[in-house]
C-alpha cells in the first residue's frame, strides 16, 4: 500500500469523488475516475518496459491532459519523472538525457523533431500516433489494461527538476515523494483550498511550483483548468471561462498580464470568482501589488518565497500586503526558519545573516553533484548555537539557502541578496536586491531592471545598473529619484538602457546578470 505518495492522493481522489471533474483543457474533460484509468494503463506499459527500478523517464512536450496523464502514470511506478521544458534547444535536451540517463521519452508531434535531432536511441512515447514514435497514447489504450498494482515508497526518489539559464549547465534537484505531498498538504491549508475550487493551470510543469498544482487539485479533489499563457485576452478569457478561483502566478505573469490596453482588461467583477493569488519564482514589485489588488478587489494575494532545494519556505499573510510589501513573510506550516550570522549565532532584529531551512519540503539533493549537496545540505549542527540540540538526533538535514536576509521586530523576514550577489564598493557591503526594490518602487515605468558589479582598483567594485523601459529614462532623472531613497556609496556609477534583456530562467525572465556583466567588460 503506498502512504504518502503521489499516487496515493490519486488513488484517493478517485475513489471518492469520481465523478468529480479532475482535469479540464478547453472543451476536454477528465473526471477522477477516468484520470486514473489513463493513468494506469499507461503506467502499465512503463511496467511492461522492464526498466530498472529508479530509472529516469523524460517528458519534452506541449502542456495538455495528455501530459499531465503522463506525468501521474511516471509517478506511478518506481521510477524517476524528468520534466524536461518545452523551450530547450536540441543540444541542452542532450545535456539533460545524458546527466541523468533517460532510459523512456515522452513527447508529442511538436516536440519529437527536437528529440529526433539528437539521436536519442530509447524507447519514446509519442500522445499522438507517428511514425517517429515507438509507441502512441492510442496504442497504449488499446493493448494495456489497468487497475495497476503501484508499490511506490514514500521516501522513493519522484521527480528530478532542471533549471536551465542561458549559459552553461543545469544542476537536476532531486524530490521525493513525501516531499511532493507535503507540499501539497501544506500549501491546500495556507491558502485554504477547497474542493469546488478551480485552480488555473498556467505555470509549467517542468518545475517544483507548477507540479504542485497538479498534486494541490489532488489533494483536495478539486479540478485543475490547463491554460498555455500566450495573449493577456485569452488569459482573461481562461479565468472568466473557465470559472477559475485560485490562480497561481509568477511575477511575470502578472507583468504580462497588465502590460496591455487598460481597456482590455475586464471589469473587476468578472473576476471576482477568483479568492486567492499566489506569487512565487521572483520579485514583487509595488507596481505588480498595485494592479493585482485594484483588478482582483476579491482575492487575497499572498507572496511566497521557496528554495531551490527546498518546496517553499515563507509566505506573506495578504492581510500585510500592503503594510510590507517587501516583506516574504514568516515560515510555513511544518518548516521553522533561522537566520544565522557566520559565527552561527543567531542574528538580532535587522541584522542580515543567512536563512535556514529546517522541516519540511527538504529535498535530497543535486543529482551527480556531490560537492554541491554539501554547500547547501548540511547538518544540523549547523544550529547548535541557537537551538542547542544536545541529546537530540544530530543527523537531520536542513538548508543552508544561501538567501542573506533580516527579520523585523515582529519576526517578518525580507529577502537582501544572494550570498554570492553581494557587492563591496568604498568598504561597504551593497545589496543589488535593495537598489533594484527601490527602482521599482519609484521609478515605476522601469519595467525590468538588474543592478550588479564590476571590477575597480580604486574602490573595489563599481555598481552597475541596466533597465528596460518603454523608452530611455534621462540619466539625471533616475539618480535624483535614487538619491531620495539611498546613500551616495550605493548609488550607481553607470546606468545603462537596453531593449531587450538577456535571459537566465527561461520561465520566470531572470535576468542573466553575467552576461550583461561580461558584456560591458568586453567593451571596455
Amino acid at each position: 500500500m503506498t502512504v504518502n505518495t503521489v499516487r496515493s492522493l490519486l488513488e484517493y481522489a478517485a475513489e471518492r469523488w469520481p465523478d468529480k471533474t479532475a482535469l479540464r483543457h478547453g472543451d476536454a474533460t477528465l473526471s477522477y475516475a477516468e484520470l486514473l484509468n489513463e493513468v494506469d494503463r499507461v503506467a502499465v506499459y512503463l511496467s511492461g518496459l522492464n526498466l530498472p527500478e529508479g530509472s529516469r523517464i523524460g517528458i519534452y512536450s506541449q502542456k495538455s491532459l495528455d501530459q499531465v496523464v503522463a506525468i501521474l502514470a511516471i509517478l506511478s511506478t518506481p521510477h524517476i519523472l524528468v520534466p524536461i521544458t518545452r523551450l530547450l534547444k536540441p543540444e541542452q535536451i542532450r545535456h539533460i538525457i545524458d546527466d541523468c540517463s533517460i532510459a523512456c521519452l515522452f513527447t508529442d508531434e511538436n516536440k519529437i523533431a527536437n528529440v529526433k535531432a539528437i539521436d536519442y536511441t530509447g524507447p519514446i512515447v509519442s500522445y499522438t500516433a507517428t511514425d517517429e514514435a515507438d509507441v502512441s497514447f492510442a496504442e497504449i489504450r488499446k493493448v494495456c489494461q489497468g487497475p495497476l498494482e503501484c508499490n511506490v515508497r514514500s521516501h522513493a526518489n519522484a521527480v528530478i527538476t532542471y533549471s536551465f539559464g542561458s549559459t552553461g549547465n543545469p544542476k537536476g534537484v532531486v524530490i521525493d515523494h513525501r516531499a511532493l505531498t507535503d507540499g501539497a498538504r501544506i500549501v491546500s491549508r495556507y491558502l485554504g483550498i477547497r474542493h469546488e475550487d478551480v485552480l488555473s493551470g498556467i505555470l509549467s510543469f517542468n518545475l517544483d511550483y507548477g507540479l504542485n498544482q497538479i498534486f494541490t487539485t489532488l489533494y483536495r479533489g478539486a479540478t485543475l483548468a490547463l491554460h498555455r499563457f500566450a495573449l493577456s485576452a485569452d488569459f482573461f478569457d481562461h479565468l472568466i471561462d473557465d470559472e477559475v478561483t485560485v490562480l497561481p502566478l509568477m511575477p511575470i505573469h502578472i507583468t504580462r498580464m497588465f502590460d496591455t490596453d487598460p481597456h482590455r482588461i475586464p471589469h473587476p467583477g468578472y473576476l471576482s470568482r477568483i479568492r486567492v493569488i499566489s506569487s512565487s519564482g521572483g520579485n514583487v514589485t509595488p507596481l505588480m501589488i498595485k494592479n493585482v489588488t485594484t483588478h482582483f478587489p476579491d482575492a487575497d494575494f499572498y507572496s511566497m518565497h521557496g528554495l531551490t532545494e527546498a518546496f517553499r519556505s515563507a509566505y506573506l499573510d495578504p492581510r500585510q500586503i500592503h503594510i510590507r510589501p517587501r516583506s516574504i513573510g514568516k515560515a510555513i506550516p511544518d518548516v521553522e526558519l533561522y537566520i544565522i550570522n557566520e559565527e552561527g549565532e543567531a542574528c538580532q532584529p535587522r541584522e542580515v545573516g543567512e536563512l535556514i531551512h529546517r522541516g519540511a519540503c527538504i529535498y535530497r539533493g543535486y543529482w551527480n553533484a556531490p560537492e554541491e549537496t554539501a554547500k547547501r545540505f548540511k547538518s544540523i549542527k549547523i544550529l547548535e548555537k541557537v537551538i542547542h540540540p544536545e541529546g537530540q538526533l544530530i543527523d537531520e538535514i536542513v538548508v543552508a539557502s544561501g538567501d542573506y536576509v533580516y527579520a523585523d521586530e515582529e519576526g517578518y523576514i525580507y529577502f537582501v541578496s544572494r550570498k554570492d550577489d553581494m557587492i563591496k564598493t568604498r568598504g561597504y557591503r551593497v545589496s543589488p536586491h535593495e537598489i533594484e526594490s527601490v527602482v521599482f518602487e519609484h521609478l515605476q515605468s522601469i519595467t525590468e531592471c538588474a543592478v550588479f558589479s564590476i571590477p575597480d582598483e580604486e574602490i573595489e567594485e563599481e555598481i552597475v545598473m541596466v533597465y528596460n523601459a518603454k523608452e530611455p529614462i534621462p540619466r539625471n532623472e533616475i539618480l535624483f529619484e535614487l538619491k531620495q531613497h539611498l546613500p551616495n556609496y550605493m548609488l550607481p556609477s553607470q546606468i545603462l538602457y537596453r531593449q531587450n534583456m538577456p535571459l537566465k530562467s527561461l520561465h520566470d525572465r531572470q535576468i542573466d546578470k553575467e552576461a550583461l556583466r561580461k558584456e560591458i567588460l568586453e567593451a571596455l
